[in-house]
């Protein structure tokens, strides 16, 4: 049965979504050196990885149904000899991105762990127990780019866009992005508009997109560790705690917001820039000032970005799929401010972002990170 991770925010937000990961089996290869039997499962895991736990409770009943078959289990990041082993297989077999839990049997290679029902029965098939071919094929789609995707990975994407688009509700960079529109408004010119909007709503995606990236090659070098997960679970309360204390006192003591000090000159500088007589200086600066914005927002947001990249490594993808998630996260994160560009290109009116505006989106953000950070902390498992 398929695991429901169940989201709800009081104010504006009411998710439920379905967790799983891709599960992938690699082709035999004839080149194995593989002095290990075919009744013999190595069983690669570590300590602190959801799967490899749910992997590990499904060997216990393999092992009491059928006491011929052997399983020998290795923690890979406990042991050096494991993990050299580990490594070696890897290569063999071509994974560029290895991760556990993994199975050897005989000379087939599988990457990850579901359920016993999609990856037990997997695992059967390469051991010659049964013939569970058909009961695999009902239930995964071949999908173009993305493989083979099984019926409960539904959720991912879900999750995916619904984070996304929270994150993108953002006050710090919203701010900028609204004081920016409110004086291309005044231009009258709704290409101009769209070119220099568009300019900086594209170099912020991109931006953070670098920066997610960054995040998500920082865990998957890491690999699964509980201490990790912990650390990144209790940094997402703190910035949780912030923003949601943001919403009750607005700006007062710890907060992490652009100081209203600096409003102004950022102002100034936004208006020097749009009426620049020359347009390539225009596109450069406006360039220059969406990075900049985004360093400043990471202060803001950085919990779900990071929250996010570590609940992303805890599925068994691919290294194509993990960019493709991180695609589609910051098209959601774009979204939102795409349609502020087209409204006001569209109606040609000035809106202003209002304290209020403010608070409401600290606490949705806040309430988020916190939640998701509490689940990282004392329910990984949640998160799959």
């Amino acid at each position: 049965m398929s695991k429901k991770f169940k989201l709800v925010i009081s104010l504006f937000l009411l998710l439920s979504i379905f967790f799983s990961h891709i599960v992938q089996a690699t082709t035999s290869k004839e080149n194995i050196d593989n002095s290990i039997s075919c009744s013999t499962i190595e069983f690669f895991f570590s300590v602190g990885c959801p799967h490899c736990a749910k992997a590990y409770d499904y060997l216990k009943i393999l092992e009491t149904e059928y006491p011929e078959i052997k399983i020998i289990r290795r923690d890979v990041y406990a042991d050096a000899e494991n993990r050299d082993r580990f490594i070696e297989f890897n290569k063999q077999f071509g994974i560029e991105q290895p991760g556990v839990p993994s199975f050897l049997i005989c000379d087939q290679y599988l990457i990850g762990f579901d359920n016993e029902r999609i990856s037990g029965a997997m695992i059967k098939q390469m051991l010659g127990l049964n013939n569970s071919e058909t009961t695999l094929s009902k239930n995964q789609l071949d999908l173009p780019v993305l493989g083979k995707i099984s019926v409960e990975k539904a959720g991912l994407p879900t999750f995916t866009i619904a984070i996304g688009l929270v994150d993108g509700f953002n006050p710090c960079a919203m701010w900028v992005l609204l004081i920016l529109l409110s004086i291309l408004v005044n231009l009258r010119n709704r290409k101009r508009i769209i070119l220099i909007a568009g300019t900086f709503v594209f170099i912020s995606g991109a931006v953070y997109f670098i920066f997610m990236t960054a995040w998500l090659n920082i865990f998957l070098i890491i690999g699964f560790s509980r201490i990790l997960q912990i650390i990144v679970g209790l940094i997402a309360i703190l910035i949780g705690s912030i923003h949601i204390k943001d919403y009750f006192s607005f700006k007062k003591g710890l907060s992490l917001s652009i100081p209203d000090s600096k409003k102004p000159s950022l102002y100034i500088h936004i208006r020097n820039i749009i009426y620049a007589k020359n347009l390539i200086a225009t596109f450069i600066a406006v360039v220059i000032m969406a990075i900049l914005v985004n360093m400043i927002e990471l202060l803001c947001t950085a919990g779900l970005p990071a929250i996010y990249t570590q609940i992303l490594t805890l599925q068994d993808l691919n290294t194509s799929e993990y960019y493709l998630y991180l695609v589609l996260y910051n098209i959601a994160y774009m979204f939102d401010d795409a349609l502020m560009v087209g409204i006001v290109v569209f109606t040609l009116s000035k809106r202003k972002m209002e304290e209020q505006h403010g608070r409401w989106l600290k606490l949705l953000s806040g309430s988020v990170i916190f939640l998701l950070g509490l689940l990282l902390i004392l329910k990984p498992s949640l998160l799959i």
